[in-house]
């Protein structure tokens, strides 16, 4: 697990869906487990140009997404929005991709 000591932008209210934390629950994982590399800038498993996307997005304040493998091969994304017209995220949402 990586340890931030500081986080490269703030997340916001946390929410999750029924079925991430669902499927979190199943696999033994834990939320904090996700968001801590989510907030390092470790995207998981998104494409390159996810990924160069994130990396404009920590300079530019659009919205993050990152995708990781949960213990049960299920698939989890976190979004964290853009940064809105008071220069903060408003929130970060923890996901199934079917749940999109």
């Amino acid at each position: 697990m990586i340890t931030v000591k500081r986080p490269l932008f703030e997340l916001g209210e946390l929410v999750s869906t029924p079925g991430a934390l669902e499927a979190m629950q199943l696999s033994g994982q834990s939320p904090w487990e996700f968001l801590s590399r989510h907030v390092a800038g470790d995207w998981g498993i998104v494409g390159e140009d996810d990924r160069r996307a994130n990396d404009e997005s920590l300079v530019d304040g659009s919205r993050l997404l990152s995708a990781y493998l949960l213990s049960t091969g299920k698939k989890l994304w976190i979004i964290t929005e853009a940064v809105g017209d008071d220069m903060k995220r408003a929130s970060t949402c923890l996901l199934l991709p079917e749940e999109y």
